[in-house]
């Protein structure tokens, strides 16, 4: 009976995720295979659910709609902000710079800067793939 992946597995893969036209974003098939806990963050959660009942051994292509990957693209979290609250002032940051800021409460996050200038920046904190159709290619090697 051959073993199905679970959403709490220990899993070794090779995974690749690109966009729609099969732009590659990354990919570790011709390299080393990843091992990760499922459940654990160490992927995204709509890509980890794809890989729920799968069989070792076998190659799998998933192409997953906006809603169902990274959501859609919010403009809400478009923010534009005064240069003096960018790391150094903004200074050595152009566009398309991903900028990490610290929230009040001591966590990290991330911004594209989108477009500067000397005033300000337009700052978009959705996630990088969010508003994109996904092609998620997977081979499970083991479940460990």
């Amino acid at each position: 009976m051959t073993e199905l992946v679970k959403l709490d597995s220990l899993v070794t893969l090779h995974y690749r995720v690109a966009t729609a036209d099969d732009t590659e974003i990354v990919s570790t098939f011709g390299s080393t295979p990843a091992t990760l806990q499922l459940g654990s963050g160490e992927l995204a959660p709509p890509l980890e659910a794809c890989l729920e009942d799968l069989p070792v051994g076998e190659r799998h292509v998933f192409l997953l709609e906006p809603h169902q990957a990274f959501g859609p693209h919010n403009p809400e979290l478009l923010k534009r902000l005064p240069t003096s609250e960018l790391p150094n002032g903004g200074t050595d940051i152009g566009p398309l710079t991903l900028v990490e800021f610290a929230a009040p409460n001591g966590a990290k996050f991330a911004g594209l800067v989108r477009e500067i200038d000397a005033q300000a920046a337009l700052v978009d904190f959705n996630h990088p793939l969010a508003g994109k159709s996904i092609r998620f290619e997977v081979e499970v090697i083991g479940i460990l």
